[in-house]
């Protein structure tokens, strides 16, 4: 199975750590995020994972090179121009387009989620996309109506709100920044160029099954603060 790190950001919540190294490098009890990351993944049976760089890219290039994992890892290279969670699917395509859905992966969350349970609840329906969520809070949150269908999004600190699927009774969700997406994905993504994929989610619902899996009974850690380091740091200890 295909999965790809999100590893590329600027990582400016974790600003002074990120100012000489690039926040996949971060530790939590003496590993990086993208060791943790690529470890959980091939724990889960993804054998095949991509991961873009673009912030101090050559150290994440290194770090990979000096690596020794049980998988075959690939660098989606973004230095030149750095093109959001959207942008980076579809520069690493000749990767991730190979006739099976794939499972991408933000390197600053650390989780307990299933991922085999994730991945299973995505063959087993249409959509082309399904997305790891929970109620949990947060400053941005998808709408989600009775069926778990995309239906919105919300900005819980300015109020802006956006219903792509009107619905009477629509949910909030935070989103784990884990989803699975079937290639056929690519056939309605913009070529090239930076975009968001959440809004592209957004476009797409309107049109195709965007669903959300509510995984609400799992813990997520956004380790994108430096004062939620320690709460990785004690995740990581009780998951050992």
């Amino acid at each position: 199975m295909r999965a790809m790190i999100l590893a590329a950001g600027l990582g400016t919540r974790l600003l002074p750590l990120t100012a000489d190294k690039p926040k996949a490098l971060i530790e939590v009890n003496g590993k990086t995020l993208l060791e943790i990351c690529i470890n959980n993944l091939i724990g889960f049976g993804f054998n095949h994972i991509v991961v873009n760089v673009h912030h101090h890219a050559q150290q994440i290039i290194d770090f990979l090179r000096n690596s020794s994992f049980n998988a075959q890892i690939d660098i989606s290279d973004e230095t030149e121009r750095l093109l959001d969670t959207g942008g980076a699917l579809v520069h690493a395509r000749s990767f991730l387009d190979q006739g099976e859905p794939f499972l991408v992966h933000n390197v600053d969350i650390i989780s307990n989620i299933d991922l085999h349970y994730l991945y299973q609840y995505h063959l087993n329906s249409s959509a082309l996309a399904s997305l790891a969520v929970s109620k949990r809070e947060a400053s941005r949150v998808f709408l989600f109506n009775e069926q778990m269908v995309l239906s919105g999004w919300r900005n819980m600190v300015t109020g802006k709100v956006i219903i792509t699927n009107p619905s009477k009774a629509l949910t909030a969700y935070a989103f784990s920044g884990i989803h699975v997406i079937s290639p056929e994905i690519f056939k309605q993504l913009p070529p090239k160029g930076e975009f968001s994929i959440v809004d592209a989610y957004l476009k797409l619902s309107k049109e195709f099954l965007i669903q959300g899996a509510d995984l609400s009974h799992s813990d997520v850690i956004d380790v994108g603060k430096p004062d939620t380091l320690e709460l990785a740091s004690q995740f990581v200890t009780r998951k050992v």
